[in-house]
């Protein structure tokens, strides 16, 4: 079982679909289909049943399954290790983090690194998902979660209090709520997974139930615009708000767990040069403008 056999294996039983394995290796369908018939046969094994919901592991592929994990892990720790010695300030870097983190700081950092280094070139992913630097899925991240991985190097970059926001026109049209009322006769708009993690059902301490819930949003950058349109009241971090121009409501209240701003990348990376370059210049961003 050779590493391209392993990883078009580990696709389909993470994909459990040819058509996604195809899309996330880059091959086309028919080709994934007639590499996982041409292993099974060389096993002698067959690895997958074709269900319902798409392909699942027989018993031989979840023995199969776990020796190609160990496989994938040190294909991974050669590549690192390798880029972990790279002095060249040229090649891809890949960086994941939330969008408002991303238009605030990592744009202007980027710029800044390709007016000094033009060779670098910044792959920027824009999600809520925690991709996997061990599995070399981004090279560095800008995370609001401090990581457990002890292969993980975490620097906290800003610790901000969380306040509850509102745009003037909102404030103008409804006035600001009577704490105590639980938002009775106001509109409001949430970060969806917050409510989805099943965390109480309150903003900066105040329950919800009298409120109208007007949105619930996966975005952070969608969520401040929604505040600024005059939708409805929200939180934010402090920094965020007041680049928007909104109203703190209640400030002297802010939610019991701050916005913790982590940069992290994995130590077999911390030397690579185009890794280090950007790295500063995602640390001076945040010391310019946090």
């Amino acid at each position: 079982m050779n590493w391209d056999d392993t990883r078009i294996f580990l696709a389909v039983q993470r994909e459990r679909t040819l058509r996604r394995a195809a899309k996330t290796l880059d091959l086309d369908q028919a080709t994934v289909g007639r590499r996982i018939a041409a292993l099974e046969l060389a096993l002698g094994a067959k690895l997958f049943l074709r269900a319902s919901d798409g392909y699942a592991l027989t018993s031989a592929g979840e023995t199969a399954l776990k020796s190609a994990e160990k496989m994938e892990q040190f294909a991974n720790d050669l590549v690192r290790q390798s880029q972990g010695v790279d002095n060249r300030l040229a090649g891809e870097v890949r960086v994941t983090t939330t969008d408002s983190i991303a238009v605030e700081f990592l744009i202007p950092a980027i710029g800044r690194l390709h007016a000094v280094h033009p060779e670098v070139k910044v792959m920027l992913n824009t999600t809520t998902q925690l991709l996997s630097l061990a599995k070399r899925e981004a090279d560095v991240a800008v995370r609001t979660a401090k990581p457990e991985n002890p292969d993980l190097i975490a620097r906290r970059l800003a610790r901000w209090p969380i306040g509850l926001f509102a745009s003037k026109a909102y404030l103008k049209r409804h006035g600001e709520p009577v704490a105590g009322t639980a938002f009775a006769g106001h509109d409001l708009v949430v970060y969806q997974p917050h409510l989805s993690a099943n965390r109480a059902h309150t903003l900066v301490g105040e329950p919800l139930q009298g409120g109208r819930m007007v949105s619930g949003v996966y975005s952070s950058l969608m969520l401040r615009a929604m505040i600024k349109a005059g939708i409805g009241m929200g939180e934010l971090p402090l920094p965020f708000g007041e680049r928007d121009g909104l109203v703190r409501v209640w400030p002297e209240r802010s939610t019991a767990v701050p916005y913790d701003v982590w940069l992290v990348t994995h130590q077999d990376l911390r030397h690579t040069a185009r890794i280090r370059a950007l790295i500063d210049e995602i640390v001076a961003a945040f010391r310019q403008n946090a």
